[in-house]
């Protein structure tokens, strides 16, 4: 049972050897995980023991989910809410789907008249609703719940997005860092990354060319004959901000393939995730965004402004995530996105937005001309040509 279990996970690309698989099996024999009282043993002791003797790194994590729970049917996982909302109201019974003379007859909400409408729904609602056009529920035309349609509402209990609309998110999510691993199938983004890279002299003028002068050297009868060569170094320096999450799982391959090469390209990276829109924190490991946070303001402050910043997005989410203070889907914010758009947009004046959206479907999507204005116009697509054309802008 066990081997099949290993060879599930090799399958998944999980860096696992025999040596950390016969740990598993020995910690096993050992009895680190017993039976319960009923003489069964829990699925979840396994997972924990599991997860520590096979992954020895955190981004492989969600790797290992997955295929555990490929291999170990009937998994159930269930969203974590902070508030006591019936999780049989959620239930998936219903997924609307209206025509578009349908949706356009739907009107949406303002921002302070959603708020104020769900906390009275919260007052008035005594029992689950399935289709309707008011109530917290399934399937129906109202603002709050999940599986039906409205413009501008508030998912809750959603296991994904559908119509790309909603303005609040009501589930604690859990994001997966990029693999900045992953195997790259063409070389062309390294190559488009590479137009940035600019080498300078520094310190001596020249070094030592060991190589050479052994080579001349051995050539010269083993009369001494020293080479030297322009001391060179790598000098460019990238701030990367990678939106994560909700829409940007529709894009997370050629992201990693992104951050893949620029790992490998530039010597002098530092990274940052976000979801979204940039507000007044980051993080550096989805798995604790919400413990390990890093102002933003002390970002901005760390960097120095020789630093290219490269903004890595969809840009899709609703407006008010951007304008609105506490329009973050996850969070109250204090500041508008927009804010601290700006703010770091004037700390690093050498700045792009890299967007993986097909180009064709920007003009259709209201937040993304907001961003592109708010950046100057500097949103290129995550195309070989884009990356040319936004390596060039930061090499000026």
């Amino acid at each position: 049972m066990l081997i099949d279990f290993f060879y599930t996970l090799r399958s998944a690309k999980l860096p696992v050897s025999v040596k950390e698989y016969l740990t598993l099996v020995e910690a096993l024999k050992e009895g680190v995980v017993g039976p319960e009282s009923d003489g069964n043993y829990s699925l979840d002791d396994f997972y924990y023991l599991a997860r520590t003797a096979l992954v020895k790194d955190e981004k492989h994590y969600d790797k290992f989910d997955r295929a555990f729970a490929a291999y170990f049917k009937g998994v159930e996982l269930l969203a974590d809410f902070t508030k006591d909302v019936p999780l049989e109201w959620l239930r998936k019974n219903l997924e609307l789907e209206l025509s578009p003379e349908e949706k356009a007859k739907i009107e949406k909400m303002g921002w302070d008249e959603l708020m104020e409408t769900l906390k009275k729904r919260f007052e008035e609602q005594k029992e689950r609703h399935e289709g309707g056009s008011k109530m917290i529920g399934t399937g129906g035309t109202s603002p709050f719940g999940a599986y039906g349609y409205n413009p501008q509402g508030i998912r809750i209990g959603q296991d994904k997005s559908r119509n790309k609309s909603a303005v609040k998110v009501w589930d604690q999510r859990a994001y997966k860092d990029y693999d900045d691993t992953q195997e790259l199938g063409t070389r062309n983004i390294k190559v488009a990354l590479r137009r940035l890279r600019k080498f300078a002299r520094q310190g001596a003028e020249e070094e030592l060319d060991l190589d050479d002068t052994i080579k001349s050297t051995a050539a010269n009868a083993g009369y001494l004959d020293i080479k030297m060569v322009p001391e060179r170094h790598n000098n460019v320096k990238v701030l990367l901000l990678m939106d994560v999450g909700g829409t940007m799982d529709e894009h997370i391959h050629r992201v990693e393939e992104m951050f893949s090469a620029a790992k490998a390209e530039f010597k002098h990276l530092e990274f940052y995730y976000f979801h979204n829109c940039v507000y007044d924190f980051m993080w550096k490991n989805n798995r604790r965004r919400f413990s390990e946070k890093f102002p933003t303001w002390d970002i901005i402050r760390k960097y120095n402004k020789d630093y290219k910043l490269v903004f890595v997005g969809d840009a899709t989410m609703s407006p008010y995530e951007i304008l609105q203070p506490g329009g973050s889907v996850e969070y109250n914010n204090e500041e508008a996105g927009a804010e601290w758009l700006q703010r770091l947009t004037n700390a690093f004046p050498k700045f792009v937005w890299i967007n993986p959206e097909p180009q064709g479907v920007w003009q259709y999507r209201q937040s993304i001309a907001v961003i592109q204005q708010l950046v100057n116009q500097r949103m290129f697509p995550l195309t070989i040509k884009g990356l040319e054309e936004a390596m060039r802008l930061l090499s000026k």
